[in-house]
C-alpha cells in the first residue's frame, strides 16, 4: 500500500530534479553556437591547487559531479518504487477482467522503465511519467479525504493531480512550457479515457471475499455463513453451485475494504445468463443498494439475498456509484426437487 508521506516525499524529490535539468537545457539553448573562450593560464594551476583555500570548491566539484551522474538513476528508482506500489494498489482494487488493460498499461510502463533505453528517453517521457505518479497520487488520495467516490470526487482528483506540474509550468520560460504541459495532458487524457470506459479501478475500494450461500446471519460473534458445499470442492466460496429446493434464498456476502471515515454507497447488480451470442447475454435483474462504512481492519461487511429466481448461470458484480466494478462473483443455481418424508439436509456454518 502507498503510504502518503513517502510517496509525496518521492513526488517532490522527483519534481526538483526534472525542473532543475529543464532549466539546466535553457542556457546551451540560448548560446548554442558560442566559441570556445581559451582558458586563462592560471587555470591549469587553479585546478591541481592544493591546500585549505582549494577544499571546499574541489569538494563542490565533486558533489556536483556524483549529481550529475546519479540524478537520472534516481529519478527512475523513485518511479519505478512509486509504479509499482501503484500498480500493486490498483491490481488490489480491480476486478481483472474489467480493468485488465489499465493494469497492463502499469505493468509495461514499470518493466521498462528499467530498461536503459527508456532511461534515455528525454524530458517529456520522464515528465508523462511523473504526472502519470502524481494523478495516480490524488485519484487514491482525494477520495479518502473526502469519504466517498463517484464522477466528481475522480475529476477533482485528476484536477488536483495536475496542479503540481502547471504550476512549475506556469513559473517556467515560455519555450519550456510545452515540454511540461504535453505530456501532462497525454496522461491526463489517458486516465479520463479509461474512466469513461470504467476501465480504472475504483480505489480505494478493494472486495478481498466474496461468497453464495444458503443463509447469512449477523450475530454477536460475526456472521454466520450456512451452506450445503461438498468439503471437497476447496475452490468455491459457499454455495457457487447453488442447489435450490423450494423456499431457498440466495445470499451473495461480501467484505468490501474501505479506509476511516469512508462512508459511501455501492451497488449489487444481479445478472442471468439468457445464451448467447445470438441471445441476450448477461441480462441485469435486479440492482440493490448497499451502504458501506470504512474503518474495520477486515472490511466492510455486507450482503444482498434474492428470493426470486430462476435456475441459470448467474453472476453478481459489486460497483460504486459511477458504475465502476469492485468485484464480482459466478455461480449457478440448479432446481431440486424436495425430497419426500423429514429427511433433513446437509448444512455447513461458517462464521466471518
Amino acid at each position: 500500500m502507498v503510504h502518503h508521506r513517502p510517496a509525496g516525499d518521492y513526488l517532490f524529490v522527483i519534481s526538483l530534479i526534472l525542473v532543475q535539468m529543464l532549466l539546466a537545457e535553457a542556457p546551451a539553448a540560448a548560446a548554442p553556437a558560442a566559441a570556445p573562450v581559451a582558458a586563462p593560464a592560471s587555470a591549469p594551476v587553479a585546478a591541481f591547487a592544493t591546500g585549505p583555500a582549494a577544499s571546499p570548491a574541489s569538494a563542490g566539484s565533486r558533489l556536483r559531479r556524483w549529481y550529475l551522474e546519479y540524478r537520472n538513476p534516481a529519478i527512475h528508482f523513485l518511479l519505478g518504487a512509486l509504479l509499482s506500489a501503484y500498480t500493486l494498489f490498483f491490481f488490489k482494487s480491480s476486478s481483472l477482467l474489467v480493468s485488465f488493460g489499465f493494469m497492463g498499461v502499469l505493468v509495461a510502463l514499470l518493466v521498462a522503465n528499467e530498461s536503459a533505453r527508456f532511461k534515455a528517453l528525454g524530458l517529456p517521457f520522464k515528465f508523462a511519467l511523473l504526472g502519470l505518479c502524481y494523478l495516480a497520487f490524488f485519484a487514491y488520495v482525494v477520495p479518502v479525504l473526502i469519504g466517498q467516490t463517484g464522477l466528481a470526487v475522480f475529476l477533482l482528483s485528476m484536477a488536483v493531480g495536475c496542479v503540481p506540474l502547471a504550476a512549475v509550468a506556469f513559473l517556467v520560460a515560455r519555450e519550456r512550457k510545452a515540454r511540461i504541459l504535453v505530456p501532462l495532458a497525454c496522461v491526463l487524457i489517458f486516465f479520463l479515457t479509461f474512466y469513461l470506459f470504467r476501465i480504472i479501478p475504483p480505489v480505494p475500494l478493494s472486495i478481498p471475499f466474496m461468497g453464495v450461500y444458503h443463509g447469512v446471519e449477523r450475530t454477536d460473534a460475526g456472521y454466520r455463513l450456512t451452506h450445503e458445499r461438498p468439503f471437497w470442492r476447496i475452490w468455491h466460496n459457499g454455495d457457487q453451485r447453488f442447489r435450490a429446493q423450494d423456499g431457498d434464498k440466495v445470499h451473495v456476502y461480501f467484505r468490501i475494504f474501505s479506509p476511516s471515515r469512508f462512508s459511501d454507497q455501492v451497488l449489487m447488480g444481479w445478472y442471468r445468463y439468457e445464451g448467447g451470442p445470438k441471445g441476450r447475454g448477461w441480462v441485469l435483474q435486479d440492482t440493490i443498494p448497499i451502504k458501506i462504512v470504512g474503518g474495520r481492519e477486515e472490511g466492510f461487511r455486507g450482503y444482498g439475498v434474492k428470493t426470486n429466481y430462476q435456475p441459470g448461470k448467474w453472476k453478481v458484480e459489486v460497483e460504486t456509484t459511477d458504475r465502476r466494478e469492485i468485484g464480482r462473483i459466478y455461480f449457478s443455481v440448479e432446481s431440486v426437487s424436495t425430497p419426500l418424508g423429514l429427511e433433513a439436509r446437509s448444512f455447513a456454518a461458517e462464521l466471518d
